[in-house]
């Protein structure tokens, strides 16, 4: 089965394809050096990795929320230059998480060239029961979550069973609700109904204007950093791996 490494083997084509752009999209973002340059191959020939994709995939979505591209080259440029595939996957689910829902429709084929390999019909009931895929009314067309999808075109691959991808995609959805509903719960109380009773002061209905448009990301990222850390903790006390030494302690804030 295909995997995903960290060499660039993507020819621009390859890239436009999986990231479902054109072409002229990819080589205009270059050329206003919102993409790194390629690696040059044989014949001159320029290769993409993962890390180029995953920089396309946060672009697209950031154009997606309405930044110009002089904001997402300011977005750009104060994230750090060694970030990994993973990390910018991590960005853009962010930045996602706070859009309005949206799904795409798609044929076969297209999801094919998205995924950058063939997909066989056990693998597209796999993503329709992870809740990557619906069918669409017409016959042969698919609506596709596209911030779930690269996730879940690599699921495919993990030597775990179907039965135990779906087991935890039901412990996040199940714990996840429930942190959204307390949080709610304390927003609602410690904020919001004190708002309510100051609705006559100027500078407080600003205040809370400016909360409600940056909250959720704010929240969504701290349980990002949260849940990233105490997995951590727990592989490592379930499994015995030693602790990351290589940067130091872990002393990024919450």
């Amino acid at each position: 089965m295909a995997t995903e490494t960290d060499e660039p083997t993507l020819t621009v084509d390859e890239l436009a394809a999986r990231a479902g752009v054109t072409v002229r999209t990819v080589r205009f973002y270059s050329t206003r050096g919102l993409l790194p340059p390629p690696t040059i191959g044989p014949r001159r020939v320029g290769h993409y990795g993962p890390a180029h994709l995953s920089r396309l995939a946060l672009i697209e979505e950031l154009q997606h929320q309405g930044m110009t591209l002089s904001a997402i080259e300011r977005y750009l440029e104060q994230l750090p230059d060694d970030l990994s595939a993973h990390d910018l996957a991590i960005h853009r689910a962010m930045v996602a998480s706070w859009a309005p829902d949206s799904a795409e429709e798609a044929t076969a084929a297209e999801l094919e060239r998205r995924a950058g390999r063939p997909l066989s019909e056990e693998d597209i009931g796999r993503l329709i029961a992870m809740d990557v895929l619906q069918r669409a009314p017409e016959p042969g067309v698919f609506r596709l979550d596209r911030g779930l999808f690269r996730l879940g075109v690599q699921l495919l691959d993990v030597p775990i069973a179907h039965e135990t991808i779906l087991a935890a995609r039901t412990v996040l959805v199940e714990h996840t609700r429930s942190a959204a509903q307390e949080l709610t719960r304390l927003f609602r109380d410690e904020v919001w109904n004190p708002y309510r009773r100051r609705e006559a002061d100027p500078e407080h209905v600003a205040a809370m204007k400016s909360l409600s448009a940056h909250m959720q990301p704010l929240v969504v990222q701290a349980l990002v950093t949260a849940f990233q850390r105490s997995l951590k903790e727990e592989l490592r006390a379930a499994f015995g791996a030693e602790p990351d030494t290589e940067h130091g302690p872990d002393t990024d804030p919450a």
